[in-house]
């Protein structure tokens, strides 16, 4: 029965449609050789970017040295290349959400590697514009947040966006993409994150601006720590 099934439907790779076996979990042989790829080597946990565990001091690597980082770790998937890279825009701008089960599974290793799973109390999806998550007809974080294992942390959406802002890759400069989201963000009346842990959970980093200022939102509202997930981080190059 799979062989006549394989023969009227075949399998095809979630990523780049080419003909793959049942036996390869949903990508051929080279999207996942460009997904291991983007996985490995050692990050800094304070931004996120590339760095030699050799280059890191005890609050970051060179390149975060002296900037305003309101979250207090951040865990990576990958880095935001290769196949990881058409996944993610596919199920975020291309409505793939089929592939939530890949880039979830992406999500829980690099929670599990984390070094704060076990200080979480919230997970908290980086919320989109009410028009605009009308318009997309979903919530890309929320989908990926939904999609994490925890013996306990729930996910939150007390978390909103006051206003609609523009894209953050139309942003040029560092500047231009924190003057873009400032003051963007707000928490719900009757929250629950006064004391709490909380991890906010997003599918890329670039600057950081987006997290930092959510991240500054639930500070401003009581959390104690705020840690960030995402799937990959972009702006490798200084």
């Amino acid at each position: 029965m799979r062989s006549f099934n394989h023969l009227l439907w075949p399998a095809v790779c979630a990523n780049c449609v080419e003909s793959i076996s049942e036996t390869d979990e949903g990508l051929c042989r080279r999207c996942w050789s460009e997904l291991m790829a983007s996985v490995g080597g050692d990050y800094c946990r304070y931004c996120g970017v590339d760095v030699s565990r050799y280059a890191l001091y005890e609050d970051g690597c060179a390149r975060c040295q002296g900037k305003a980082i309101y979250f207090d770790a951040i865990a990576r998937g990958g880095v935001y290349e290769a196949a990881l890279r058409k996944m993610i825009v596919a199920f975020k701008l291309a409505g793939r959400t089929e592939l939530d089960s890949i880039l979830g599974f992406l999500g829980n290793s690099a929670l599990e590697g984390s070094g704060f799973y076990e200080r979480i109390d919230f997970f908290v999806p980086v919320p989109l514009h009410w028009t605009r998550r009308i318009t997309r007809g979903y919530n890309h974080a929320h989908i990926i947040a939904k999609k994490l294992r925890h013996d306990w942390a729930k996910v939150n959406t007390d978390l909103v966006r006051t206003r609609r802002t523009k894209t953050q890759t139309a942003m040029a400069s560092v500047t231009e993409r924190a003057k873009n989201v400032a003051e963007a963000f707000a928490v719900r009346k009757g929250h629950k994150f006064t004391g709490r842990n909380i991890c906010i959970v997003d599918d890329i980093k670039t600057t950081g601006a987006t997290l930092n200022e959510c991240a500054k939102t639930l500070k401003h509202a009581g959390a104690a720590k705020v840690f960030a997930l995402v799937l990959a981080v972009a702006g490798q190059k200084a």
